[in-house]
């Protein structure tokens, strides 16, 4: 069947992922869009030939919308996911599923009410191929148990409107993500170190950070935040572990030697270094939601954890570098916890 998605949020990234649907994705059609701007919205639905809606509520009620895209400014999310889950339509919610913690496990208690799963979180990074290169490496076994994991992701800049507690909720947010997928293992506290300040940053923030985790099976994270490094977009990680290490390749880039230099260039944003993850990523959800599956991306319980984790490392921040213990409510059946 063709999905007939409605997004809801037509702003860069749902114009970019309204693109992405109907140029790179097979099985999909987008029929719906609605925004608060809501001339953008008319002038974005004329170009796919979808009609353009007043509300997200009107957009998630219409009998030809199959599924839901949630693309629209971070503290809209829950009322639009709620509202999804409670017609029970398939929903994509950009990062953050919520604002707040309990707006999250609103949305984790109304899945499992519904008793199936329905909620997808765009954290792309579980579908870019060399992190799941590294997933199969620490499955397999093959450098034996995780022992300590280094991260570091940089930045050129940010505008002026970046604040540091953005580093957290905005940037490492996505490494919290993904580091609880490579090693099936849960973050349980969090602590923020400022090291010297780079004199590139705007003077409000404090750039670049150093968190440092601990998981449940105790093995320590340490994560890099730069957003002012000035070269590239550049995202390393590195899992050492009892017999060997795994890392992250660097994407393929042609090397160039000319006047006895050798020279690879650098991504320059998330855009390109990400461009085939998102391409999977929804590719993947429309295959589940064309069979009537659950989807098997990061789920309405990751888009919780990570911000509980999130906030853990906002307090630490706030406090000087405290260790901040997470406070995670117990894993409910559904998402693979005790019953």
């Amino acid at each position: 069947m063709t999905v007939r998605v409605g997004v809801i949020g037509a702003g860069m990234i749902g114009q970019d992922h309204i693109r992405r649907l109907t140029e790179a994705v097979t099985g999909a059609r987008v029929s719906a869009v609605t925004d608060i701007d809501q001339a953008r919205a008319t002038e974005v639905a004329a170009r796919v030939g979808a009609g353009a809606l007043p509300t997200g509520a009107d957009l998630i009620a219409s009998p030809e919308v199959d599924a839901v895209l949630v693309t629209s400014w971070g503290p809209t999310h829950a009322e639009h996911v709620l509202n999804a889950v409670t017609a029970g339509k398939p929903v994509f919610c950009e990062k953050p599923l919520a604002t707040t913690a309990e707006d999250c496990l609103r949305i984790v208690e109304a899945e499992r009410a519904h008793g199936r799963r329905l909620v997808q979180v765009g954290f792309m990074r579980r579908f870019d191929v060399g992190y799941r290169q590294m997933k199969e490496v620490l499955a397999s076994g093959s450098i034996g148990a995780p022992l300590i994991v280094h991260c570091a992701h940089r930045n050129p800049t940010v505008p002026e409107s970046y604040t540091s507690v953005m580093a957290a909720q905005d940037t490492a947010v996505h490494e919290i993500d993904v580091l609880r997928w490579l090693l099936d293992d849960e973050i349980v506290s969090a602590q923020v170190i400022t090291p010297r300040a780079t004199g590139k940053r705007f003077a409000h923030l404090k750039d670049p950070q150093i968190m440092l985790f601990e998981t449940a099976n105790g093995v320590r994270i340490d994560l890099e935040v730069f957003v002012n490094c000035q070269y590239g977009y550049d995202i390393q990680c590195e899992t050492v572990g009892e017999e060997g290490l795994v890392r992250l390749p660097d994407p393929a880039a042609v090397g160039v030697r000319t006047a006895g230099h050798h020279e690879t260039a650098v991504p320059q944003d998330w855009k390109g270094r990400f461009a085939d993850a998102f391409d999977t990523e929804f590719r993947e959800w429309i295959a589940a939601v064309g069979t009537g599956s659950e989807p098997t991306g990061p789920s309405a319980w990751d888009g919780y954890a990570a911000t509980v984790i999130t906030d853990a490392a906002v307090r630490s921040l706030e406090s000087d570098g405290a260790v901040v213990t997470v406070d995670m409510k117990p894993r409910p059946a559904l998402y693979g916890g005790a019953a």
